[in-house]
């Protein structure tokens, strides 16, 4: 092994899948009525248990790796002679890249010899997970390190990401949208369609009431907007936030959509820290197609 592929705990897939792929990771942190956890998959709190104690009333938020988090994980992998190639949470929604960027910068001097690289996956939730795995496949197959950066800068735009939301607490808690929004959409059953932009940033784009149409707007905008069309044979992801049921409705109407996807939709819980902003009920697609717009 010439190089490593790290990521942080945010890419929501499970820590069974990085192990697997011998993908390691640092975990983010977050906060419960001011207590540290860390985010690391459900092992210090499971999902079903932070959204529960959210909609009791007990604050949440969130806290990213420092830059000394980032110095200790990649000094690791450096005095064993291995390079990194490590893959950020998007800037658009959080500061950690630069605290990697940073960290590496400082490694740089001490290992003069080694390499290490730091991308912005301008992705999130599973989309910073999907992005991960195909770059992994690159490695596998035995591209180089500069290749497998080349390759994800390339491909990180064309990561399409979808969510929706069937409740609006949180956003309005968190500021994202407006309590007096927030009071209507409630009362209409709004269910706001979101994407990433090309900055990497969350943003709403239609609003589209009661759950069962927003959850057909989902498998719409993939026909819309993925590789091929119906004909996709890519990758397809969904995290969800305490709706395990919705997202395996909505993967059922992915599978019969699409045949020709790459092996079945998989789910997987979205973590703590994308959590605490989101709370219960997003339900969150991902797949390759067509280059995000402005």
């Amino acid at each position: 092994m010439t190089y490593m592929i790290t990521c942080c705990s945010t890419v929501d897939l499970s820590e069974e899948r990085l192990k697997e792929r011998n993908i390691p990771y640092i975990p983010f942190h977050f906060f419960l009525s001011e207590q540290e956890y860390l985010d690391d998959f459900g092992k210090s709190m499971d999902p079903h248990t932070l959204y529960e104690r959210m909609i009791a009333g007990e604050m949440s938020r969130t806290s990213q790796c420092s830059i000394g988090e980032y110095d200790a994980f990649f000094r690791q992998y450096l005095e064993k002679g291995i390079d990194i190639l490590h893959f950020t949470l998007s800037s658009g929604i959080s500061g950690t890249y630069n605290s990697a960027c940073l960290a590496a910068e400082q490694l740089r001097d001490d290992f003069p010899d080694r390499t290490i690289e730091i991308v912005d996956s301008l992705s999130a939730s599973s989309g910073y997970g999907m992005l991960v795995e195909m770059a992994k496949d690159k490695a596998d197959e035995g591209k180089s390190l500069e290749e497998v950066k080349e390759y994800a800068l390339n491909l990180r735009e064309n990561l399409n990401h979808w969510f929706i939301t069937t409740d609006l607490t949180f956003f309005i808690r968190g500021g994202r949208v407006t309590k007096t929004a927030g009071f209507f959409g409630k009362m209409f059953n709004i269910c706001p369609l979101l994407d990433v932009d090309p900055r990497g940033g969350l943003r709403p784009l239609e609003k589209v009431r009661l759950k069962n149409r927003a959850m057909k707007r989902l498998v719409e905008k993939m026909e819309e907007c993925a590789d091929g069309g119906t004909a996709y044979n890519g990758r397809c992801y969904i995290s969800q936030s305490d709706c395990l049921e919705d997202a395996r409705t909505v993967a059922d109407m992915i599978e019969e959509k699409f045949p020709a996807l790459k092996g079945k939709v998989e789910i997987y819980p979205i973590g703590a820290t994308i959590g605490c902003h989101t709370g219960p009920g997003t339900i969150a697609l991902f797949f390759t197609g067509k280059e995000r717009m402005n």
